[in-house]
């Protein structure tokens, strides 16, 4: 493969990696934890929505919903990391980025 051939697949490779980054960006992510707290993230790991329900609240139960909300931001923005390191990987064949 010459270098020219290299040049016009590594750009293809980038167009299919920003169209891929641009549809994983506007996907919707949700995680209910405890039964009391859901997070909804879009995949550009923007929250849109947080939920918790109204039996939950409570001075006492103050810090537990803390957590939960804490505990689910944290594993959809390891949910969305790991699509983007498989997404990336099925693309370009590895894990590091391209340059």
């Amino acid at each position: 493969m010459n270098l020219q051939q290299m040049m016009m697949q590594a750009q293809k490779m980038q167009r299919e990696l920003k169209k891929a980054n641009d549809a994983l960006a506007t996907e919707e992510f949700a995680i209910t934890k405890g039964g009391a707290v859901m997070v909804k993230m879009l995949g550009n790991k923007r929250v849109l929505e947080v939920n918790i329900d109204k039996d939950a609240l409570s001075e006492d139960n103050k810090e537990m919903l803390e957590e939960l909300i804490m505990m689910a931001i944290n594993e959809l923005i390891e949910e969305i990391s790991q699509k983007e390191t498989e997404m990336q990987e099925r693309i370009t064949g590895r894990a590091g980025p391209l340059f």
